[in-house]
């Protein structure tokens, strides 16, 4: 029989105090007016009521049901998705293996005392039955079943959940924990027979000279030993290379780079394969593929130098030669009869203007450029609204800047500046030298040594492999100083040292995120020699000055943007997320925006974005994609004011490029674990599935409890409380109180 009681019970002894309290509270409100005896009584009476009953409402009473084990669900949810189609459960798939652990051992046991309902997730969950269980799934979102399964039956006695699955989960968020118990009975092998697989292929960021690109591969054989694997590398179909690696050790990962140099213009596809050997368990996971998105334009550059300088000469031809840079340069000459700061102007048609008294001012001209390089200024050289344009440019404009020159540090430099937040380093020595720094050594006095970090950063590659890196650096002569600033800021990296007098280390390249932008600093001088010492075919100035102009200037988006997602799967819908920005890249939140989706087959459909309600970023606008089939999906966002343009902007998406369903094939027993053991349940064998019945049976007792139905918070408590509030005032307005 159901019955009452209370989520938030108090002990009988605070239950005594509480009335206490009310009574007393009830009693003192009116002890000293002037009414009449038994109108007084009235009102204590109805204070006491309406304070009780907030203190009962407070305890939150909630009629519980009691039904019958028959009553209670046990769902026996079933991975139904394409890797349960693999052929090491017993000898059998994992999906037949399944579908006969369910008819003759699992419902046999439960049938007569609970309510069975078989369940198949993947893609969905869906009800079924023991012979139309099917592997046909894209994927196995285990993280959407749970939480599905447990929205299906919210209000209904579960005693737990019978979770039978390979373990692999595609799901885009961790699995939910609150449900029922969940039983869960892991199928497939921990183990993996003949099989190999591509278990990653990623482009780094396009910063290389030349636009070379490097593509990182990790792959991995099973049940072959040390047999050398054979990496095929293909562009847009297209066999460009072939690697043949062999592991370390059985099961142990191989890892290369390829390096690449795509055409101009269009998205372009990069895949990497393996042939498939004679007995492979899974052939599906031998190829991935990644996209590498096509520079959208220049960077547009803006060089500003304090005086002119000998390296700034060897920096502009440098970069001019970079068909991926545009440089705008400022020169200062010196002072006019008036004692005003005179320049030299080097720019576009369309940006000199706003150049014409130095260093730009308002937000609409500097955040045209991408990135800012400021050569031996001066801090007094940029008054304080300029100084704090151009942290606005890095930090919410998402621009890059480069500082270099020792002019830019003399005392005070720009310390206390807005700018002062944006530079990797500490203005100031003050000698607590940062561990990356005592770890690192250098070649000698002004010498360049690669820290850890460095080694890693696509700034500092100089060469096709680490290898080969490090000999070019180890090649570049001393340069004529380091200026001394301090230890790196928290979050920054520094990427090179130099030795200084005593064999210390002093940082020389550092960079670091600044809001939505980057920055780096060069803290030698004298770094023309790298070009003016070394045979005349070393590139190494040239390629370090490029990548670093062009590291700084890839976080700079236009003002309208399109981010799409990493990567997608055929049917997955995908987010459109577009910014509208304005010049001076504030939000626009009154345009419309418009998205045109090209298919791969060339169809073109046209979508709209809206404003969620919710968003963490201003000026966002969201389109929904249902990408139907694989292959490269290309998006043009367009934002309009009425009938004008305020701009556009493109991207592309591969759709299809890995398999997550059929990576790493083996039985993976954590993710069972680990749900079932936060969900109070337990992971189970095989043997053990006809025995399930018990566990379920003492679950019963609390699934019962968990049918509650709260009586607090409908319409009839609030009802209540308002009668009795009305009818105190009622009373106390007629017998003349206020």
């Amino acid at each position: 029989m159901p019955h009452l009681t209370f989520a938030n019970a108090l002990p009988w002894w605070a239950v005594l105090l509480v009335a206490a309290a009310v009574s007393a509270v009830a009693w003192r409100a009116y002890a000293g007016n002037v009414v009449e005896r038994p109108q007084r009584d009235v009102l204590i009476v109805l204070r006491l009521l309406t304070l009780a009953a907030l203190v009962m409402f407070l305890m939150r009473p909630v009629r519980v049901s009691d039904e019958g084990s028959k009553d209670v669900v046990v769902p026996v949810l079933v991975d139904g998705s394409r890797s349960m189609t693999i052929e090491d459960a017993d000898g059998q798939r994992r999906i037949d293996r399944a579908r006969d652990l369910v008819t003759r051992e699992i419902l046999p046991s439960l049938q007569g005392q609970f309510q069975i309902e078989v369940l198949s997730f993947g893609d969905r969950v869906r009800e079924t039955s023991p012979p139309d269980l099917a592997a046909t799934d894209r994927q196995s979102d285990l993280s959407g079943a749970l939480a599905a399964v447990r929205d299906r039956y919210r209000g209904r006695p579960i005693a737990g959940i019978i979770l039978i699955s390979d373990g692999g989960d595609t799901s885009r968020s961790p699995a939910d924990t609150t449900v029922p118990p969940v039983y869960a009975l892991g199928l497939g092998s921990r183990t993996v027979g003949r099989d190999r697989e591509v278990s990653s292929v990623t482009a780094a960021e396009a910063v290389a000279d030349d636009s070379r690109i490097d593509i990182a591969v990790s792959a991995v054989s099973h049940g072959t030993g040390t047999e050398p694997i054979a990496l095929q590398l293909l562009e847009n179909g297209r066999p460009l290379e072939v690697r043949r690696i062999a592991p370390a050790a059985e099961g142990v990962p191989v890892h290369t780079v390829f390096q690449v140099t795509p055409a101009g213009g269009s998205a372009v596809v990069y895949s990497v394969e393996v042939p498939a050997i004679v007995g492979e368990l899974v052939p599906e996971n031998n190829a991935r593929s990644v996209l590498v998105q096509p520079p959208s334009r220049q960077h547009h550059v803006l060089f500003v130098e304090g005086a002119p300088g000998f390296e700034h000469s060897f920096l502009k031809r440098a970069w001019a030669a970079d068909p991926g840079l545009d440089i705008d340069s400022i020169v200062r000459k010196g002072k006019d009869d008036q004692g005003t700061d005179t320049y030299y102007i080097q720019a576009s048609q369309s940006r000199s203007g706003a150049l014409a008294k130095g260093y730009p001012s308002r937000a609409d001209d500097l955040f045209v450029y991408d990135a800012i390089v400021l050569a031996n200024v001066e801090a007094r050289q940029l008054t304080r609204q300029q100084q704090e344009l151009t942290r606005d440019f890095v930090g919410t404009r998402g621009g890059g800047l480069l500082i270099l020159g020792a002019r830019t540090f003399v005392k005070p430099g720009l310390t206390d500046t807005p700018l002062e937040e944006v530079i990797p380093l500490q203005l100031v020595d003050r000698g607590d030298t940062d561990a990356v720094l005592r770890a690192s050594s250098s070649r000698g006095m002004n010498h360049v040594g690669l820290t850890p970090a460095g080694q890693a950063h696509p700034v500092m590659q100089l060469g096709s492999t680490g290898a080969e890196t490090q000999k070019r650096w180890d090649a570049t002569p001393a340069l004529a100083s380091t200026v001394p600033l301090g230890g790196p800021r928290p979050g920054a990296n520094v990427l090179a040292v130099s030795g200084a007098a005593g064999g210390v280390s002093r940082p020389l390249i550092a960079v670091q995120r600044y809001g939505e932008g980057r920055s780096l600093i060069f803290a030698g001088e004298g770094a023309w020699r790298w070009r003016m010492l070394l045979p005349s075919t070393d590139r190494s100035y040239d390629t370090f000055w490029r990548q670093a102009l062009r590291w700084l200037a890839l976080s700079a988006l236009d003002p309208v943007a399109i981010r799409l997602p990493a990567a997608a799967m055929p049917a997955d819908t995908v987010d459109v997320r577009i910014l509208a920005r304005d010049a001076a890249f504030a939000p626009q939140a009154d345009v419309a925006v418009d998205v045109d989706v090209t298919t791969p087959e060339g169809r073109t459909e046209s979508i709209r974005a809206e404003q969620p309600r919710q968003t963490d970023e201003d000026g966002a606008y969201v389109a929904r994609y249902r990408a139907a089939g694989p292959g490269v999906y290309r998006f043009r966002a367009t934002a309009r004011r009425g009938a004008t343009s305020i701009g556009s902007a493109a991207s592309a998406l591969l759709v299809g490029g890995s398999d997550p369903e059929m990576s790493d094939p083996r039985l993976n027993v954590q993710v069972l674990q680990r749900i079932a053991l936060r969900s109070g349940g337990r992971l189970v064998t095989a043997g053990e599935a006809a025995a399930l019945g018990s566990s379920l049976r003492a679950a019963v007792p609390s699934a019962r409890l968990a049918v509650t139905h709260d009586l607090w918070h409908t319409g009839w408590s609030f009802a209540a409380i308002l009668a009795l509030l009305a009818s105190e005032w009622i009373l106390r307005r007629r017998w003349g109180l206020r």
